[in-house]
């Protein structure tokens, strides 16, 4: 069966609780692998396994004094293990247990934000083979283009979800490596293996090469990732946003029973949810500039990065993996007003069958300069004086001269340009 994550489960996985558990399983990790290798005795490692805990409050009392978390928690530790406490810790730096601790975690949150990722996928495949041949405008530049369909525009977007979790698998790949190394990784005082038993134990590789650290270009690539995933949700939002505007109003997000849009109109129906996402995408960005800026660090480690990484990894998370729970609530309770869709397509009479008329005349054996300036000229007059532009290009001699009236007829028809359709959705969803 698989398991499904609760949205509380991110936020808890970062508190100081877990983190301190997960500190935890790293030095009871490193005692059995040094007792399976003979490192300590056997006892003292089944001891410490069935002894060994914390106090949050303790350590955060000790720490006061000794102003150095770490240490804390082993002094904690070693209130409950007694002599043993000895082993623990054993060869080892701090940073063989917060980094090991740290990937471990971040493995854990990636696994749980890919289930938002294919959350939000379901919603939009939804939408797409529910609007596949729903027409509306194509728009480049905000100026209507030439027709698409409302399905394709969420086949798109589903793409570039499949892409994005194809990203975060990767990123999740990449930072699932432990270390413990010493204090410059040269395992002077602790051997490879103990590394390898650690990490096996922890469902992580070794890193193949450490200083004190493990390497933070591992680190930019996982919160790049989830920096990536965030401008894509913040795309969604705002297509969201601007079809919404009121002189648009092609789709909206859901407005639930009692809602209010505003304090001063009661009129209102704001796409707040999608501003949200906007907003929130500006910090998650932001946290993966602050990723990349550690990966240069002094020597073989300084401490520059730990600070950062105390805020963007719970904060980048736990924000990604709400994006994600949000915008597919916004994407599956869409609004979709096709009428109004259809009544935009066609609100400048007919502009965006120009290339077809185009293409024909060129085809007819007008050179493409002449055919440009001849549909140009009716076009603009439909900009100019509000005219429609098939009645203009039907009563144009130049025109009429190398196209009849029925295949002028025949070029305004949307199914021209849904003709392929089918072959992008294959593409996109399979067969």
């Amino acid at each position: 069966m698989i398991k499904r994550y609760t949205r509380e489960e991110m936020g808890a996985l970062w508190n100081d609780e877990n983190r301190f558990k997960a500190w935890l399983k790293v030095e009871v990790a490193a005692c059995e692998a040094m007792a399976e290798l003979g490192i300590i005795p056997k006892e003292a490692a089944k001891n410490i396994a069935e002894k060994a805990d914390f106090n949050v409050e303790r350590i955060l009392e000790i720490e006061k004094e000794t102003k150095h978390d770490v240490i804390a928690f082993l002094t904690n530790v070693a209130e409950y293990v007694g002599p043993d406490s000895r082993f623990v810790h054993k060869g080892m730096t701090s940073s063989d247990v917060l980094d090991t601790s740290f990937a471990w975690l971040l493995k854990k949150a990636g696994k749980m934000i890919l289930e938002g990722v294919d959350k939000l996928l379901a919603a939009i495949k939804k939408q797409a083979m529910e609007h596949k041949f729903t027409p509306m405008v194509g728009r480049s530049h905000g100026i209507h283009a030439e027709p698409i369909t409302f399905g394709l525009k969420m086949a798109v977007l589903y793409d570039e979800v499949k892409r994005n979790r194809v990203r975060i698998e990767h990123a999740i790949e990449t930072i699932s490596y432990g270390q413990v190394s010493g204090a410059v990784g040269t395992f002077a005082n602790t051997p490879p293996e103990v590394e390898a038993l650690v990490c096996k134990k922890l469902g992580l590789k070794p890193a193949p090469a450490s200083t004190q650290i493990i390497q933070r270009d591992r680190h930019a690539e996982y919160f790049s990732a989830l920096a990536i995933m965030a401008c894509t949700i913040d795309k969604i939002a705002v297509e969201i946003r601007h079809l919404q505007r009121t002189e648009v109003l092609e789709a909206q997000e859901y407005f639930s029973k009692g809602q209010k849009g505003s304090s001063a109109m009661p009129h209102k129906r704001n796409p707040i949810g999608s501003e949200n996402m906007s907003g929130l995408a500006r910090v998650v960005r932001a946290n993966a500039i602050a990723a990349m800026e550690n990966v240069a660090l002094w020597h073989e480690r300084d401490i520059s990065h730990s600070s950062v990484e105390r805020v963007i990894g719970p904060d980048s998370t736990i924000l990604i993996d709400y994006m994600l729970h949000r915008v597919s609530g916004l994407v599956g309770n869409l609004v979709v007003n096709k009428d109004r869709m259809l009544e935009n397509l066609n609100l400048m009479k007919g502009l965006i069958f120009s290339q077809q008329i185009l293409l024909a005349l060129a085809e007819a054996g007008v050179s493409r300069e002449d055919a440009y300036k001849m549909v140009q000229t009716q076009a603009m007059r439909v900009w100019d004086e509000g005219a429609d532009f098939k009645t203009l290009v039907l009563a144009c001699p130049n025109i009429g001269a190398h196209l009849s009236k029925e295949a002028i007829e025949e070029i305004f028809d949307l199914d021209y340009h849904f003709k392929h359709v089918d072959t992008i959705f294959k593409r996109v969803f399979g067969e």
